[in-house]
């Protein structure tokens, strides 16, 4: 991780020793603490600036399963110093019963620092290392702020700001300063086997420094060689002029995190090769709250942006000893986060500003193809002379039909079937009568005619006119196009029947060779048919006259 950036010329005899990179352990190598417990190293799942960390596992026999992996080991040699300053701060102030007293007495869910759980040293090609074992945690925060375009929204950032200010306060009541605040050194927890996203843990605490012993705070003292110590763009105007790390300088360095999430840039981002020239930017901005705010947002200014100028405001207030009034830092941040909407401050919504701006990213990224196929659909598919022309005729058709079955009521039978989804079937028509002259003073109908279409009220009483006058004369009897009679089921109905469908010609005798059977049928026959009188058949006189 990146460390200071030194400005001052050292003299050749007085050249810092240089750290040595940690070797890399096979998986599967076991490590021994403190306490005689064991740790199994698994993969690589990290490298700081100066050592290595490993996932790892109490548990030796389920070491290759990384979701068992609920710790991390982190290892340096043994000549390098981040690792020890690091080991010494867990030891004193992250102890389980600190962190426990803290969180019941300010009534937190939990404390974004992770607790002390074991230290050692191991052994390994006739070199010492040292090793600090740590829960296991999930993605850092940069990951998360360049995938989602460089800022987080308003909402996420004050809940991250209020969760890191209960962490710099319990380190500070502890007498420790964290000294090097960034995305990057946030980290989002891990439970069960994943990631839980709304819990955030500030780690990386070799540059952690003890600002106080005894209850005496260290004397401002600017040192030249610890000019620009810490992260280029983050640290506090002390840190520029060398002065060691306090209480103010962490929630300077905090004010600045919050800024660029909000803003994705600090002013002075630009030339981060020239410390002097961030230093001197930060002279300038820092001690004009809105003018610092502007620089980075210029603008209208969201509200959001209105408790930052707030914030860095009670900032400058704060004197190098001064004890800070965290209730006051954090009250503006909850203001600020109900602004933005914020019901739970506990809630990140890392997943959600992540996957919008996945959305967009997406969006951008395609939009040229999007907008090609939208233009293919849009545009229908080249089609030959011969098929427009076939279709317009089709159409034609189709509209031709429509409009006569609009203009006329009442359609034919072809019409019908051609526009209906099921044709009915077409039945045979059964025994058709034989066909006799016809007296021309009779208008009479042929049986192989269709159906008669529904008349109008004249034509109506046309036909009434035509069935009483075929009821009075026995040569015109009106019958149905479906020379079919009705029957009930009954010896006479179908008797009846029979008769009826005989050819002109039949004699009707009983076997005494009278005629009583031919007159009642035939009496019959002229009423049934005489009801049925819309439709009529050419009907044979020798049958009739037999009356």
């Amino acid at each position: 991780m990146p460390r200071g950036i030194g400005a001052a010329p050292k003299k050749a005899g007085r050249a810092p020793k240089a750290h040595n990179l940690a070797e890399e352990f096979p998986a599967g190598t076991v490590l021994q603490d403190l306490y005689k417990k064991q740790w199994q190293l698994s993969s690589v799942i990290g490298q700081g600036g100066f050592g290595l960390i490993y996932l790892a596992s109490d548990e030796i026999a389920k070491i290759n399963d990384e979701r068992a992996s609920n710790h991390v080991v982190k290892i340096e040699p043994k000549d390098n110093g981040p690792l020890y300053c690091e080991m010494q701060f867990y030891q004193r102030v992250a102890k389980p019963n600190l962190i426990q007293s803290f969180i019941t007495s300010h009534k937190l869910r939990y404390l974004s620092v992770p607790p002390y759980i074991s230290t050692g040293r191991h052994m390994y090609n006739g070199k010492e290392f040292r090793f600090l074992v740590m829960p296991r945690f999930g993605t850092d925060l940069q990951k998360y702020l360049v995938q989602s375009g460089g800022h987080f929204p308003a909402k996420t950032t004050f809940s991250i700001g209020l969760r890191m200010l209960d962490a710099l306060q319990f380190l500070h009541e502890n007498e420790y300063v964290h000294a090097d605040v960034k995305a990057a050194n946030i980290l989002t927890g891990f439970r069960a086997g994943s990631e839980t996203m709304n819990e955030v843990y500030l780690v990386d605490y070799g540059l952690a420094y003890r600002y106080t012993v005894d209850g005496v705070h260290k004397e401002y003292k600017e040192d030249p060689r610890k000019a620009h110590d810490g992260t280029i763009e983050f640290t506090s105007r002390d840190a520029h002029k060398g002065v060691a790390p306090s209480r103010r300088a962490d929630l300077e360095i905090l004010g600045y995190c919050m800024l660029q999430w909000l803003c994705g840039k600090l002013p002075w981002e630009d030339k981060l090769s020239d410390p002097r020239y961030v230093a001197d930017s930060k002279e300038r901005l820092t001690g004009n709250p809105p003018l610092l705010v502007t620089a980075c947002h210029p603008g209208p200014r969201p509200p959001s942006l209105d408790c930052m100028c707030k914030y860095m405001e009670k900032v400058n207030t704060l004197g190098y000893s001064s004890t800070p009034d965290y209730k006051s830092f954090r009250d503006l941040l909850r203001a600020g986060a109900q602004k933005a909407g914020l019901r739970d401050e506990w809630k990140l919504d890392l997943c959600t500003s992540f996957g919008a701006s996945q959305a967009k990213t997406t969006k951008r990224k395609s939009g040229e193809a999007g907008v090609s196929s939208q233009a293919k659909k849009r545009k229908s598919p080249a089609k030959s002379p011969s098929s427009k022309a076939t279709n317009a005729k089709n159409s034609k058709n189709r509209a031709s039909a429509k409009n006569q079955q609009i203009k006329s009521p009442i359609r034919s039978p072809a019409a019908k079937a051609a526009t209906s989804k099921s044709p009915k079937k077409k039945y045979p028509v059964k025994s058709p009568l034989v066909k006799s002259p016809v007296n021309p003073a009779t208008k009479v109908t042929s049986a192989k005619s269709s159906r008669t279409p529904k008349l109008s009220p004249a034509k109506r009483a046309v036909s009434k006119t035509v069935a009483v006058k075929a009821k009075k004369s026995p040569m015109a009897l009106p019958v149905p196009s479906k020379t079919s009679y009705p029957t009930n089921g009954s010896a006479k109905a179908v008797r009846e029947k029979r008769i009826f469908e005989m050819p002109a010609a039949t004699k009707l005798v009983d076997s005494k060779g009278s005629t009583p059977i031919q007159k009642r049928t035939v009496r019959r026959v002229r009423k049934v048919l005489a009801v049925q009188s819309d439709m009529s058949i050419q009907t044979s006189p020798g049958l009739l006259n037999n009356n």
